[in-house]
């Protein structure tokens, strides 16, 4: 299963994790210091959903949680199934 959203072509995106030592300057330290640095991937936040397309036809699709939120995609209802 590819990780994008089928309506809007979201799919994962490229950061760091970010290692510090110390005690920061705000409490008394010396301030924080840099030890690592490595590559992590955030993924978008993908759901399979049963979803009617324009012609009314039922089918599965992989769509990120803000497309749900914001109504891009028509959930199929088991009336619709039926018809």
């Amino acid at each position: 299963m590819s990780r994008v959203c089928e309506i809007c072509g979201k799919g994962p995106s490229v950061g760091n994790v970010v290692v510090r030592k110390g005690s920061p300057k705000y409490k008394g330290g010396i301030g924080l210091h840099t030890t690592g640095i490595t590559k992590r991937r955030f993924l978008p936040n993908l759901q399979t959903v049963r979803a009617t397309d324009g012609k009314g036809n039922t089918k599965r699709m992989t769509v990120c949680a803000r497309c749900i939120k914001a109504g891009k995609v028509v959930k199929a209802t088991k009336a619709a199934k039926k018809k």
